[in-house]
């Protein structure tokens, strides 16, 4: 791996900085936005090195070509062993299924290479374990290890961390969240890897609830002490895949009419569809959490709401630029709810942007956690959320799924 600031050369950019070379493994729905946010960071902001989008990889030869022109890379591998080993990458960016985060994971950090990987941070503890083990060993190295909750990078929803690291709203009594989708109400909507568990490790829950659990802990500043759980699978079987899914969507390979038989047949859904548990923080706080992909009408409804002993935050990312806030110490003759629009230049990651009130959008979400990652590797700092927050986010999701097989018990979660 270059070590990135130090050497010199004909490498550098036209403005002097090293540049670092990014390889992502994966191009579908994860990867587009990613290859969005390398491709805009450096003409938004000023960085201290300069990322080149070095190669992507995918198995289909053919497809991970196109990919690489139309998403802006370089090269173009069909094995990411071969991509881990390039002397032009230096950072390993993991787009991939769960089942594969690990092994690449892991080959990365020992290869020398800086990584970002996906959420979840893996399909079990395990493994999430030996990932924060090594990213750990590797950071005495000089490397960086960060986990993608890009929700953390929305302008409001890191301005309520900020206000609740202040103190604006008191004492934290209820913490609120829901992350709502509709695209597996329809029964004949076919078995992609997302519903099937040695693939994804669990359905909604690491899909949808993975996000709101690290965002709970992120805006309370606390890990979640414990839960108590229920799951639920609606729909049991589906039927099998005939295309390739891109993100969420897919064809199947039945005719349709009860249950799409003709052709591919069924194939047995593995995953829970919806997710639904309470928990507690240290500080005595309690929280509710709900992830599902049944909600229909509900495209991609997360919402957050903050109740403290002085005040209230609550947040709609289907309204993604706004946040609302009730100051509880003012009159109650003139108090209630009212909008922050979260434009202004000293908003977390406006200085860059547009004039105030021009709003960003779901994309900008990536170019914000390339930023940040890119300034933890210049400066050989912590990034955040790390892997050891990739952890402790599947701790808590293997305690909904102890909790929930349990018949909803009380499951402590281990510091």
């Amino acid at each position: 791996m270059r070590e990135t600031g130090t050497e010199t050369g004909a490498e550098d950019g036209p403005e002097g900085k090293r540049p670092l070379g990014v390889g992502m493994i994966g191009y579908a729905f994860m990867g587009a936005a990613h290859s969005q946010g390398w491709r805009t960071v450096g003409r938004v902001f000023d960085l201290p090195v300069r990322p080149v989008l070095s190669a992507v990889c995918g198995r289909d030869g053919g497809a991970v070509r196109a990919a690489a022109d139309r998403l802006g890379w370089a090269a173009a591998e069909t094995d990411w062993r071969a991509l881990i080993a390039r002397d032009d990458v230096d950072l390993v960016d993991i787009c991939t299924p769960g089942d594969s985060h690990a092994e690449i994971a892991l080959a990365a950090l020992e290869a020398g290479k800086h990584v970002l990987c996906e959420k979840p941070l893996a399909n079990s503890v395990e493994e999430a374990e030996a990932m924060a083990e090594a990213a750990e060993r590797a950071r005495a190295r000089g490397q960086v290890a960060m986990v993608g909750f890009n929700y953390r990078r929305v302008p409001a929803l890191a301005l309520a961390r900020r206000m609740v690291a202040e103190g604006r709203i008191g004492a934290l009594r209820h913490v609120r969240l829901t992350y709502l989708q509709d695209w597996l109400v329809d029964a004949e909507f076919p078995l992609t890897w997302r519903l099937q568990k040695d693939r994804a490790g669990s359905g909604a829950l690491g899909d949808l609830g993975a996000h709101i659990v690290d965002l709970a802990q992120f805006l309370v500043g606390e890990p979640v002490a414990g839960v108590s759980a229920l799951t639920e699978t609606f729909v049991r079987e589906r039927p099998l895949l005939e295309n390739a899914s891109s993100g969420l969507t897919a064809a199947g390979g039945g005719t349709g009419g009860g249950g799409g038989t003709g052709g591919g047949g069924l194939g047995t859904v593995s995953v829970d569809d919806a997710a639904l548990f309470t928990g507690r923080f240290p500080s005595g706080a309690l929280a509710s959490f709900e992830a599902t992909r049944f909600a229909a009408g509900r495209k991609n409804a997360l919402r957050v709401e903050l109740n403290g002993s002085e005040g209230s935050l609550a947040f709609d990312l289907e309204r993604l630029n706004e946040l609302s806030f009730h100051d509880h110490t003012e009159p109650a003759a003139s108090s209630g709810f009212r909008r922050i629009l979260v434009t202004e230049p000293d908003h977390p990651y406006l200085e860059g942007w547009w004039p105030p009130g021009h709003g960003l959008g779901y994309e900008h979400t990536f170019v914000h956690q390339a930023r940040d990652l890119l300034h933890a590797i210049a400066t050989g700092g912590r990034p955040e959320p790390s892997f050891a927050d990739g952890l402790s986010v599947q701790r808590v999701l293997a305690a909904v799924e102890e909790s929930a097989a349990k018949n909803s018990v009380y499951t402590p979660i281990p510091a």
